[in-house]
């Protein structure tokens, strides 16, 4: 279970999550309607990373308040959602091509996993503050 300061932290960082869902799902949407399920992986890819450039900003300072240089947060965060990004177009591409998934049901799975990943690698790497050496 957890505490309930990491709970609240996580409530925040799922609701500035949101915003990058809202960018991906239009993404997947959009894919759907012009190519079909055949172009479901790739709009889902596309729609990740745009989105996560918006819960960056959002997460830096609303979710974790980061006192990390911007090129410090930035390159630990993006290294995160890089490999979120490849579980987001590993298992789109799972479900929805191999397992012949619907692609909404797979979009949500996926969406669910990756907010587990993206909160635990940006809280215990990316964003986490080292505490001062005492002197």
């Amino acid at each position: 279970m957890m505490s309930k300061p990491v709970l609240r932290q996580f409530i925040r960082f799922a609701a500035v999550g949101l915003s990058g869902t809202a960018v991906q799902y239009a993404c997947v949407g959009i894919a759907l309607m012009l190519s079909g399920k055949s172009a479901t992986v790739t709009g889902s890819a596309i729609g990740y990373i745009l989105g996560s450039v918006v819960n960056y900003v959002l997460n830096y300072f609303l979710t974790f308040g980061s006192g990390k240089s911007h090129m410090e947060a930035a390159s630990k965060y993006f290294a995160v959602l890089a490999v979120g990004w490849c579980l987001n177009l590993g298992l789109m591409s799972l479900f929805v091509h191999h397992w012949d998934w619907h692609p909404w049901l797979s979009q949500v799975i996926t969406t669910g996993i990756g907010l587990c990943w993206n909160f635990t690698g940006s809280r215990l790497w990316a964003f986490r503050e080292v505490p001062a050496e005492p002197k």
